[in-house]
């Protein structure tokens, strides 16, 4: 962390932290960007001679979902504290740029990383515990956020999809089969039999801890009020980038605190609802990638949350999947320049910057020694749906789509093996850039 006289700020940001300083009764002098997708800044303030470690958490700008504005997550923070619930305390608003001024809590994030397994297995036991108190918290606590409680089984289990659907409707700019049979699939098998709604996290399983205790929750931009379930659903979506060991001790755990069995069925349903918006909401900028995206980072999250459900759908409806055969790597007159890109960029420094733009190099490097021949694939199986062979991609997104929202359940198995397979081609041309979802799987949960 640098003192603020020697960094580098815009006015707009120099305002921004005049405006910390008021909302905090100092003044700012120190900072580090927290280098990610979105604007956001570690800071000390100063006060009364008291050094105060403080987070802006800036808005998404370009890569927003459109579904919650970042004052939602600013009042559901607020409501959390006030119920006794570990949230770092909000400070204030500050209105340009727009970001949530918030207390940076010890400890540090994903599981993964603890000590131990004791420390880890205490930490999850301890979250289980706060999300169980987080779930009894009283809906009308919530009804000046405008969240609306359910009011049928089929409201409960779509949660706020419907949120979600309406964003990506409006932002879609190409075909997306898979993302349309999903929906498809997912509004003709709501659970009817789950009436019980609560407060949920949204995004689960966000938080940091430290020596074994969970220090406080994070990320709650996503609140809403649903299935209880939904949340522990959330979790095993999180557990494929930040391990959180044994989910079916966690799970247990859970269980035994709100004493009510929980149905895998119904998680694994709202594992599918849930996993399927992260494909919803990033697949417009994976397809017009605005300046400044991490373009390996979100066709990543694209293609894995987009493979996850649909190996859960396969469960529900007795599709065996089988992985497509890889064609080995060929090189082309070309790829040595793309072998001089990847190794430059691989030399300098690991910024975020240098970093995301490294892994779009690797993806391009990859779709040059393979990607026309697992296209082709891709077009032979989809002329084995739809009756002929499709030209290219692109007609083949067109009429994909068109069958799917015109196919019924006889047709889910072998739509589900399909879609599978041609994600599990593009995964392979993205593996050198996958990072943290390289090895990304869905770990079983037994009860």
């Amino acid at each position: 962390m640098k003192p603020v006289e020697e960094l580098t700020l815009t006015p707009e940001w120099r305002q921004a932290f005049e405006r910390v300083g008021e909302l905090v009764g100092g003044r700012v002098v120190a900072a580090e960007a927290h280098e990610r997708w979105r604007p956001a800044f570690y800071l000390e303030a100063l006060r009364d001679g008291e050094c105060l470690p403080i987070y802006f958490r800036g808005d998404r700008g370009e890569m927003d979902h459109g579904v919650y504005p970042l004052e939602h997550e600013l009042g559901v923070l607020q409501v959390l504290e006030a119920e006794g619930i570990p949230v770092p305390h909000v400070y204030g608003f500050c209105d340009s740029p727009r970001g949530i001024v918030m207390e940076r809590c010890p400890g540090r994030p994903d599981l993964s990383t603890a000590d131990s397994d004791a420390e880890r297995r205490a930490v999850l036991e301890h979250f289980m515990e706060i999300l169980a108190r987080m779930h009894a918290i009283g809906l009308d606590r919530f009804a000046a956020l405008g969240l609306r409680a359910p009011e049928s089984a089929v409201e409960v289990g779509l949660g706020d999809f419907p949120r979600w659907e309406k964003s990506f409707r409006s932002k879609k700019n190409r075909p997306e089969p898979l993302i349309e049979f999903v929906i498809g699939w997912l509004r003709r098998n709501v659970p009817q039999h789950r009436t019980k709604a609560c407060f949920l996290q949204g995004d689960s399983g966000q938080f940091i801890f430290e020596d074994g205790r969970v220090t406080a929750m994070l990320d709650l931009e996503l609140a809403y009020i649903g299935d209880p379930w939904a949340d522990l659903a959330g979790m095993l979506c999180r557990d494929l980038s930040e391990p959180f060991g044994d989910l079916s001790h966690g799970f247990r755990h859970y269980a035994e605190l709100t004493g009510e069995p929980i149905d895998l069925d119904v998680v694994h349903y709202h594992t599918i609802r849930f996993g399927l918006v992260t494909p919803m909401t990033v697949s417009p900028l994976c397809a017009e990638p605005p300046p400044g995206l991490n373009l390996a980072q979100y066709l990543g999250w694209n293609l894995v949350y987009g493979r996850i459900p649909l190996e859960l759908v396969a469960g529900f409806v007795g599709a065996e999947l089988e992985p497509p055969e890889l064609p080995a790597a060929e090189t082309s007159r070309y790829s040595g320049f793309h072998d001089a890109l990847v190794r430059d960029l691989d030399a300098m420094n690991d910024r975020y910057e240098i970093d995301a733009v490294l892994r779009t190099a690797q993806l391009l490097r990859e779709v040059d020694r393979a990607g026309a021949r697992l296209e082709a694939q891709d077009l032979d199986e989809a002329g084995e749906i739809l009756g002929r062979r499709p030209a290219d991609a692109a007609e083949a997104d067109r009429l994909l789509e068109a069958f799917v929202r015109g196919a019924g359940p006889e047709h889910d198995a072998s739509l589900t093996r399909f879609f599978h397979r041609r994600t599990l081609r593009q995964e392979a041309l993205l593996k050198p850039a996958m990072r943290e979802l390289e090895h990304a799987a869905l770990h079983p949960v037994r009860l």
